[in-house]
Parts: C-alpha cells; sequence; structure tokens
C-alpha cells in the first residue's frame, strides 16, 4: 500500500503589493493552520516518509511546518521548482520519480495544480481550500504506478 497527502499550501499574506507571487509569505492564519492540520494527520497515523514542495515561499512555510509538527529530519523535505504551478501530470511525474522505498508522500503545492489532481484522483473532491489535505490509499508496489492507479480510500480534511 502506498499513501499519497496533497496539501494545497496555507493561506498567504496579500499585503506587500511589491512581492512577486513566488515570494508571499503565510498570514497568520496558515502560520496556525500548517502545524494544526500536521497534528491532525498525526492522530490518524499518516506521516509521511518524503515531502515533496513547491519552491514558493507560501509552500514551502506550509511544508517546513508540517514537517516539523511530524517530527521529521529535515532531508525528509525536498523542494521541487517543477511544483510551482504545476499540473497534475507534473505533480504525478515528481510523485513517480520517488520508486518504491516511501510508503507515504507529501506533496505541497499550489492551485488549481492540486485541486484538479484530487478530483483526478477521488471523483468526488471537487475543490481543495488552503491547507486542505486530501490522502489517497493505492494498493501498489511503486509509486511510478500512481498516474494509472485507482485509489482505494479517500479522506479530506481542511481546517475549517
Amino acid at each position: 500500500m502506498k499513501t499519497l497527502v496533497l496539501v494545497r499550501h496555507a493561506k498567504s499574506a496579500w499585503g506587500d503589493p511589491t512581492l512577486a507571487d513566488h515570494d508571499r509569505p503565510l498570514n497568520d492564519r496558515g502560520r496556525r493552520d500548517a502545524p494544526e492540520m500536521a497534528r491532525r494527520l498525526r492522530e490518524r497515523g499518516v506521516v509521511p516518509d518524503a515531502i515533496r514542495a513547491s519552491t514558493a515561499l507560501r509552500a514551502r512555510s506550509t511544508a517546513e511546518a508540517m514537517a516539523a509538527e511530524l517530527g521529521l529530519p529535515t532531508d525528509a523535505l525536498v523542494l521541487d521548482e517543477r511544483l510551482y504551478g504545476a499540473g497534475p501530470d507534473t505533480i504525478l511525474d515528481v510523485v513517480a520519480e520517488l520508486g518504491d522505498v516511501a510508503g507515504t508522500v507529501m506533496v505541497v503545492a499550489h492551485d488549481p495544480g492540486m485541486s484538479d489532481l484530487a478530483y483526478r484522483l477521488s471523483g468526488e473532491i471537487e475543490h481543495m481550500p488552503t491547507c486542505a489535505v486530501a490522502e489517497f490509499r493505492f494498493a501498489m508496489w511503486s509509486w511510478a504506478e500512481v498516474a494509472a492507479a485507482d485509489a482505494v480510500a479517500v479522506h479530506l480534511d481542511t481546517p475549517r
């Protein structure tokens, strides 16, 4: 079994119009929601072996806060520039590269790609609000199979 955890980055700040989109930080709610959502994952017994996150500040900060709350080593989190603005196929390509070792993988990225992928994998999750966590379990041996696999269980959790 493999578990894929999709996380849309936490709520970001829009207060500084001079910042590039890539450099927007989390706002107060985002800094509060990210560790809370990680705590909920841990309580359900879902702790990722690996995290892949967009290089955008808001996604990176979300991933770092979640990794810290989950007690993961720093090398569990890898930033991947392909995840910034990525669509479902690119996200799945990043996951497929993980091979066989990691049983549970978390991806922290952006909409619309995250919502589109969640819908593709579930047929029911149409929108992932900020800091939403969608969990998909697959009966497969390798992440290389993820694009063609059907989820055997789906769980969605949102901060509100």
